[in-house]
């Protein structure tokens, strides 16, 4: 009992050691965030500021509050739109079997491995050609992406419901339509949870699609936390504490549905 007990110990010193790697930019970042101006040195980046400044976070929210409000925007429609339409698809490829269905999800597992790069000239020139610009382009563009996630996603996780479950449903007169509506989307909500949580990271982290598909008076926060430096002299307090106000959301959203996402996966809505 005692060994056992040794080497869960041994086992947690390199994840420990990890996890503290892994979150020295966040102290960096949070340190010199209620830093003034002139305390902002590389040489003392590791130090506690001497006193808290909200002024920091006052001055980076007047700046960037425009650019958050238009994520918002973007992000919570692309998110519930990718999460709706791969809940449907997940439910007709699972358990809907018809002619060419196995051909169809694998194409449209396919779209996870396009990269963005290869893909930004066609999808401007295709955004500007049906006329669908700026924030609306560009949640479209993260719903079409996202599609092909949460299909995978939904559609494991309903193919491990037993079959009987929807056979009952049919004998006692419901259809397609009926048995998703009243059967299988109140069950749902662990696979709603991962990938709500999926999207919303995705959609809100996103710069490479934000700065080709927005101008000036629509970029998300992304593209505005990075058009905050200046030429010249840039306020590292200022900005650090505008990457803090950035980062918020999606840290929120983790915090507060964190469990729900591991329930969700221990569910099965990843399994293979």
């Amino acid at each position: 009992m005692n060994k056992l007990r040794l080497n869960k110990t041994w086992l947690y010193i390199p994840l420990i050691l990890m996890a503290v790697f892994y979150l020295l930019p966040m102290y960096v970042m949070l340190v010199t965030s209620f830093k003034s101006f002139a305390e902002v040195d590389l040489k003392t980046m590791w130090n506690l500021p001497s006193g808290i400044h909200f002024d920091n976070f006052i001055e980076a929210f007047s700046k960037l509050s425009p650019s958050l409000w238009n994520s918002f925007m973007m992000v919570i429609p692309a998110t519930l739109l990718s999460s709706a339409l791969g809940s449907l698809n997940g439910f007709i490829l699972a358990k809907w079997k018809f002619r060419g269905a196995d051909i169809i999800f694998p194409f449209i597992l396919f779209g996870m491995f396009i990269p963005y790069q290869s893909i930004l000239i066609p999808l401007v020139q295709f955004m500007s050609a049906v006329g669908i610009t700026g924030l609306p382009g560009l949640a479209m563009a993260h719903i079409i992406y996202g599609i092909p996630i949460t299909t995978l996603t939904f559609r494991n996780y309903y193919a491990s419901l037993p079959q009987e479950l929807l056979e009952a449903a049919k004998i006692d007169g419901a259809d397609m339509l009926g048995i998703y509506r009243w059967i299988l989307l109140p069950i749902s909500i662990p696979s709603f949870v991962v990938v709500l949580i999926w999207q919303f990271t995705s959609a809100w982290n996103d710069f490479l699609f934000a700065v080709v598909l927005t101008g000036n008076t629509e970029w998300p926060i992304t593209v505005a936390l990075n058009n905050m430096a200046g030429s010249q002299i840039i306020a590292w307090n200022v900005q650090m504490a505008g990457s803090l106000l950035a980062a918020l959301p999606t840290l929120l959203v983790y915090i507060f549905l964190g469990r729900y996402f591991l329930r969700g996966l221990l569910a099965g809505s990843l399994k293979g």
